[in-house]
C-alpha cells in the first residue's frame, strides 16, 4: 500500500455524533459508499483502509444501518468512509432506510461536514438490470440530486466472476442504458472498474479526494429548505412506489376475494391456502401503510434524539476541556509552590571566596600588601 493506515478500526456504530469526536472536521474527506446489497461495499472500506469488515458472501445484508470507518490516513491526508445499506436490504424495509441515511446525511452537513464525493457500486456480474437495481438507482439519484453528479464514481465490481469480454459487453450496455448509467454520465459522473485489490480501491479514492466537497439535494432540502422528510425528493420516490404498490396490492386481492368465492365449490385445502395469502397479503399493505405515514414522525424522533446526544456529548467534552485548563492551573500552582519552598543550593568554596571578596577595594588591599613587604625586607636578619 502506498499509506499510513489505521488497521485497527471497527465500524463506529454511534455514527455522527461520534465522527463529531475527530480533531477537526474541516480537513477530514468524508466519502459515501451506496449501492444494492451484495455489491461489495464492505469489502470495498475493507480493501481502501485496511480494515476487516463484516462481508457477506450472498444476498443477505451485512449493512443494514449508516456505519463509518475508522479515521485513516492516504497520502497524508484524513479519510472516513461511510457505508449504508441498499434500498433492496433484506431485513430492514426501504422507509427505514431512507430515514437512516436522510438522518446521517442531516446531521453531519449541520455540523459542517460536507461530502467529498459519493461511490456508487454495481456488479457487473449481473446479466441484466432488473427492477431492484433500477430502483436503488433512482432512490440514489433523488438523494444526490443532478448538481452533484461530478463528485460521483459509479465503482463496477466482480470483474472475477465475469469473462473479460462478457463483462466488458455490459460495461458499455451500462454506459448507453438511458435509463440507468447514461444520463448520469452525461452529467458529469464517471465509471470505473475496480480489480479487487488495495492499490485500486485506494487509486479510486484518490480520484474522489480531487473533489471539491458539495452538498447534496437531500442535504440542501432537509437542512437549508427546511422540508419535511416525506416532501424532499426521495421522500416524494418513495411515496409513489407506495401508491404503485398499494394499487398493485388491491388488485391482488380482488383477484384472491374472487378466487375465494370461486373455491366455496372446491376442497377445504384450496381455501384455506387462499385465506393465508390473503392475510399475508393485507399485512404487508397494512405494515407498508403505516410505515409511509409515520416516516415524518419518526424522522423528527430520531433527529431530536440525535440532537440530544450530540448536545450531551458538547457538554461532556466542554467538562472535559474545563477540566483540562483547571488541572494546568493546579498544575502551575503546584510548581510556583514547590519553587518557594526550596532551599537555596550550598555554596562552593569558590562561591564563598567570591562573596567575600565583593565590595573590597583590591587597589587598597594591594598597596597595604606591597608596603608590609617593604617592611619586611627592611628587617634586619637574624
Amino acid at each position: 500500500m502506498n499509506s499510513q493506515q489505521d488497521t485497527n478500526g471497527s465500524m463506529n456504530h454511534a455514527n455522527a455524533d461520534e465522527l463529531r469526536q475527530t480533531r477537526s472536521v474541516e480537513d477530514v474527506i468524508l466519502i459515501a459508499v451506496m449501492g444494492a446489497t451484495g455489491t461489495g461495499k464492505s469489502t470495498f472500506i475493507n480493501l481502501a483502509s485496511g480494515m476487516n469488515l463484516a462481508v457477506g458472501d450472498d444476498l443477505m445484508s451485512c449493512t443494514s444501518e449508516v456505519t463509518y470507518s475508522h479515521e485513516f490516513i492516504l497520502d497524508g491526508r484524513r479519510v472516513i468512509l461511510m457505508d449504508t445499506p441498499g434500498f433492496d436490504d433484506t431485513t430492514v424495509s426501504d422507509t427505514d432506510i431512507l430515514r437512516m441515511i436522510s438522518l446521517h446525511l442531516h446531521t453531519t452537513y449541520e455540523h459542517g461536514v460536507i461530502l467529498s464525493g459519493i461511490l456508487y457500486l454495481h456488479r457487473i456480474s449481473d446479466p441484466r438490470m432488473g427492477g431492484i437495481t433500477r430502483r436503488n438507482f433512482t432512490m440514489f439519484r433523488k438523494l444526490c440530486g443532478d448538481e452533484t453528479l461530478n463528485n460521483v464514481l459509479i465503482i463496477t465490481t466482480m470483474w472475477g466472476l465475469v469473462d473479460p469480454e462478457r463483462g466488458a459487453a455490459r460495461e458499455r450496455q451500462l454506459r448507453s442504458d438511458g435509463i440507468l448509467f447514461k444520463p448520469v454520465l452525461e452529467s458529469g459522473a464517471h465509471m470505473i472498474r475496480h480489480d479487487n485489490t488495495p492499490k485500486c480501491a485506494q487509486d479510486i479514492l484518490r480520484m474522489i479526494m480531487k473533489n471539491r466537497p458539495q452538498v447534496l439535494r437531500i442535504q440542501r432540502e432537509l437542512v437549508d429548505e427546511q422540508k419535511d422528510i416525506s416532501q424532499t425528493g426521495a421522500g416524494a420516490e418513495l411515496g409513489r412506489e407506495f401508491a404503485e404498490l398499494a394499487k398493485k396490492h388491491r388488485e391482488e386481492l380482488e383477484a384472491i376475494r374472487a378466487e375465494l368465492e370461486a373455491a366455496h365449490r372446491a376442497d377445504t385445502q384450496t381455501r384455506k391456502e387462499l385465506e393465508e395469502c390473503r392475510k399475508q397479503l393485507q399485512t404487508e399493505m397494512e405494515k407498508a401503510k403505516t410505515a409511509h405515514e409515520h416516516l415524518s414522525q419518526m424522522y423528527a424522533q430520531e433527529k431530536k434524539q440525535t440532537n440530544e446526544r450530540l448536545e450531551l456529548l458538547r457538554q461532556e467534552l466542554d467538562a472535559e476541556k474545563a477540566a483540562g485548563v483547571d488541572r494546568q492551573k493546579e498544575l502551575r500552582q503546584l510548581q510556583a509552590q514547590l519553587v518557594r519552598n526550596t532551599p537555596p543550593p550550598a555554596e562552593s568554596p569558590e562561591q564563598l571566596l567570591a562573596a567575600g571578596l565583593k565590595g573590597i577595594d583590591m587597589a587598597s588591599v594591594k598597596a597595604i600588601c606591597e608596603t608590609d613587604v617593604r617592611k619586611i625586607d627592611r628587617w634586619p636578619a637574624n
